[in-house]
C-alpha cells in the first residue's frame, strides 16, 4: 500500500468514530469559589448534664470550638452546598416514526479538596444524572440515575444554586438524586408538564445502611411533580415519599420496634443504646410548592415552601450518660418534621444582576415515640425535642457579573442563624464567597 493510500486509511479510521457520534454533545461546567466562613461549634463534644432546675432530667450541653477562616468551594469546615462542576456527554439516535433513543453520562468533578487532605490530589469523581431512554411526542421515559421530580420542580427558582447560599445548604430544602430511577416526563401541554419517578432499590437502602430484605417494592421511594412554565410565569407542586424500609437495615427490620430495652414501664437507667432499636417505623414524606416570575423586564421573584415528615437524618449524636460514664445516649440525627420557606428577588441590568434571599425553617422533634424512630426511652425523647426543635433563619445578598452567556463571576454574603446552635455542630454560620463559573 503506498503512502497516500495509507494516509487515507488512517484518516478514515480516525474520522469514523466522529461520524458515529455526530449527534453526541460534550458539555460541562467548571465552578470554583474563594470562601470565608464563621461557623459556630464547628467542632464540638456534646455531653448530657443534670438539669439544675430538675434533678430528674438531663440536658444536652455542647462544648464547641468555632471556626473562622478561608477555604474553597465548600470544603473542610466551609459550609454550604458543593459547586457542582461537571463533565458530560449526551446525545440521541433517530429511530424513525418520531421516536428517538436518548442517553447521557454526566460526572461530578471536584476542583478542590473534598477529603480534608489538600495535598492528596485524590478527590473522587462522582456520577450525576446518567441514564438511557426513549423520547417521542408522548414524552420521555428513562432509566438510570436522575434528579427526582421534586428537585426538578424548583431548580429554576434558586438564584443562588450551587453556591454557598444555595437554598439546600441554607434553608435546608432536601433535593435528591436517585441512583435507581425509572422516570417519565410528559410533553409540554400549553406550558404544563408532569414528571414522575419510582425507585426500585433491590434491597438497598437510601441511608447507606446496607441491604434490607424488606425493601422489595418497585416503588419503595417515589416522586411526582406538576410544573407550569409559560413565559415569565412559573409554578410547581411536588410530592415525594421514601418508604420506611429505606431507613432500616436487615437487623433493625428483623427486630422491628420490639427491640431490646424499649419498654417505658421498665426503663434501664444507664443502659447503653442498642443498635437493634434503630428502627424507623414511618415513611419520610414531603411536599413542595414553587412560584416564580422569571426575568420579567429584568425582575425575578421566586418563592418555595416545603413541608416534610419523618425526614430526620440517619446519623446519630452520642452523648455521655452522666449516671454511667461507660454508656452513651444516642439521639436521632435531626428533627422529625420541618416546614421550610424562602423568597428570592433579583434584578438584571445589562450583564449584571443584583439578588437577595430570605428564608426560614421550623423544625419539630416533639413526637418521637419510645421504642421506634431511633428512640430508646422517655429521657432520650425529651433530649431529642430539646436538641432538634427550633427555628433557623437565613438571608443572603449577591452580585453577578456576566462576561458572556457562558462565563459568570459573582460575590455574595449569607447568614444562617439557628436556635439549635448550642446543640448541633455548625447549625449557625455566616460566609462570604467570591466565585467564577464557566459552562461549555
Amino acid at each position: 500500500m503506498n503512502k497516500k493510500l495509507l494516509s487515507l486509511a488512517v484518516a478514515a479510521a480516525l474520522t469514523a468514530p466522529a461520524a458515529v457520534m455526530a449527534d453526541a454533545t460534550l458539555y460541562g461546567k467548571v465552578h470554583a469559589s474563594l470562601d470565608y466562613a464563621d461557623v459556630k461549634n464547628a467542632y464540638s463534644t456534646p455531653t448530657l448534664e443534670v438539669d439544675p432546675n430538675n434533678p430528674n432530667r438531663v440536658i444536652n450541653v455542647v462544648d464547641g470550638i468555632d471556626y473562622n477562616g478561608w477555604g474553597m468551594s465548600s470544603s473542610g469546615y466551609i459550609p454550604g452546598e458543593g459547586r457542582a462542576s461537571r463533565l458530560g456527554v449526551k446525545g440521541s439516535e433517530d429511530l424513525g416514526g418520531g421516536l428517538k433513543a436518548i442517553y447521557q453520562i454526566e460526572l461530578g468533578i471536584n476542583l478542590n479538596d473534598t477529603n480534608n487532605n489538600v495535598l492528596s490530589n485524590s478527590d473522587t469523581i462522582s456520577y450525576r444524572n446518567t441514564f438511557v431512554g426513549l423520547a417521542g411526542g408522548w414524552g420521555t421515559a428513562l432509566m438510570g440515575r436522575h434528579d427526582t421530580p421534586m428537585k426538578i420542580s424548583t431548580g429554576k427558582l434558586d438564584l443562588f444554586a450551587d453556591t454557598m447560599a444555595d437554598y439546600n445548604g441554607t434553608v435546608g430544602f432536601r433535593d435528591l438524586r436517585a441512583d435507581n430511577a425509572v422516570a417519565y416526563i410528559s410533553p409540554s401541554l400549553s406550558g404544563f408538564t408532569l414528571a414522575a419517578a419510582i425507585v426500585p432499590s433491590g434491597g438497598a437502602t437510601g441511608a447507606g445502611l446496607g441491604l434490607n430484605p424488606d425493601e422489595s417494592s418497585i416503588a419503595g421511594a417515589y416522586s411526582i411533580a406538576g410544573i407550569y412554565s409559560n413565559g415569565p410565569f412559573y409554578a410547581s407542586v411536588a410530592y415525594e415519599s421514601l418508604g420506611n424500609d429505606h431507613f432500616n437495615d436487615a437487623k433493625t427490620s428483623l427486630f422491628n420496634s420490639n427491640c431490646p430495652y424499649t419498654d417505658p414501664a421498665q426503663p434501664a437507667p444507664g443502659q447503653a443504646y442498642d443498635s437493634y432499636c434503630d428502627y424507623q417505623d414511618s415513611d419520610a414524606n414531603a411536599w413542595r410548592i414553587g412560584l416564580g416570575l422569571l426575568d420579567w423586564n429584568g425582575f425575578t421573584l421566586t418563592a418555595v415552601y416545603e413541608d416534610r415528615d419523618e425526614f430526620f437524618s440517619d446519623s446519630f449524636e452520642a452523648f455521655t450518660d452522666p449516671s454511667d460514664a461507660g454508656n452513651n445516649y444516642y439521639l436521632p440525627g435531626g428533627a422529625q418534621s420541618a416546614q421550610l420557606w424562602q423568597i428570592q428577588a433579583g434584578y438584571r441590568f445589562g450583564n449584571m444582576m443584583l439578588k437577595g434571599m430570605y428564608g426560614q425553617a421550623e423544625y419539630d422533634a416533639d413526637d418521637f415515640e419510645v421504642g421506634s424512630n431511633y428512640v430508646l426511652d422517655a429521657v432520650t425523647a425529651l433530649e431529642a425535642e430539646a436538641t432538634y426543635s427550633g427555628t433557623t433563619e437565613t438571608w443572603g445578598v449577591g452580585f453577578d457579573y456576566n462576561f458572556s452567556k457562558r462565563t459568570t463571576a459573582y460575590v455574595l454574603y449569607t447568614e444562617v442563624d439557628s436556635d439549635q446552635e448550642e446543640f448541633v455542630k455548625g447549625a449557625s454560620w455566616s460566609g462570604f464567597s467570591l466565585g467564577m463559573m464557566h459552562s461549555f
